[in-house]
């Protein structure tokens, strides 16, 4: 089959039901799957959707990161982000700048997102407000995603097992300032804040696997807590 819409969610027992509202909002030729990674990609290049309509929590916080991935596999293929949970306007606003040509958000109001939904049905470009307020908000607009490089790999599997940013720079011979630069480029890289959510995402992407985290950083110690003061009470006579 040639055309139609591929929705994309993990939401299998709601998936006849999501067919069902795309169905009356007249989209044509409705296909919904849980399918990701490779299996998306195979299944897009059988099916050449003319539109492909990427629910924003299918791979959790890293999806507008695996959106410039399927924009670099696909470059001419029509992606749309749609968000029907609370999805963070400041993360959403990735999707755009790494490949999908719309984002519609249903937290902003059911008017508001039938609108979207439906300039999207008709092949116009549609970004939810909030999103576009985030992107005016700023002077330069942000820039998409580049490749994790080998040694960002490796600077992300020893945060992940608990070394600081001087014992990485131990392992690795260089300095810390050079560390912390490695780091911006992967927050990023991978749209995230801080080191938490660079090992969630690590781990999702399989970069690291659970069993691999040892926590065996250099200085690691595990400190006992000091014993408590006993306080010395007067007896009364």
């Amino acid at each position: 089959m040639t055309g139609g819409t591929l929705f994309v969610s993990r939401g299998v027992n709601v998936h006849a039901w999501i067919k069902e509202r795309l169905l009356e909002m007249r989209f044509d030729d409705v296909t919904v799957t849980a399918a990701e990674k490779d299996g998306l990609n195979m299944l897009i290049r059988e099916m050449k959707p003319r539109l492909v309509l990427m629910g924003c929590r299918f791979y959790q916080c890293c999806t507008p990161f695996m959106t410039a991935g399927l924009h670099k596999q696909f470059p001419k293929l029509n992606i749309a982000a749609v968000s029907v949970t609370d999805f963070p306007d400041d993360l959403a606003m990735y999707f755009i700048v790494n490949g999908a040509r719309s984002y519609v958000n249903f937290w902003e109001g059911p008017e508001q997102f039938y609108r979207g939904m439906e300039m999207i049905r008709n092949g116009r470009e549609y970004v939810s407000p909030e999103v576009q307020r985030r992107f005016d908000m700023r002077d330069v607009s942000p820039k998409p995603l580049g490749n994790l490089t080998d040694r960002q790999i490796e600077v992300i599997r020893l945060i992940a097992n608990g070394f600081t940013g001087v014992e990485i720079a131990n392992v690795l011979y260089t300095s810390k300032n050079t560390i912390d630069n490695y780091k911006s480029d992967i927050y990023a890289t991978l749209n995230v804040r801080n080191e938490n959510e660079v090992i969630r995402v690590a781990i999702f992407l399989g970069i690291i696997k659970p069993e691999e985290l040892n926590f065996y950083g250099g200085n690691y110690v595990l400190r006992p807590k000091p014993p408590k003061q006993q306080i010395k009470t007067r007896r009364i006579k």
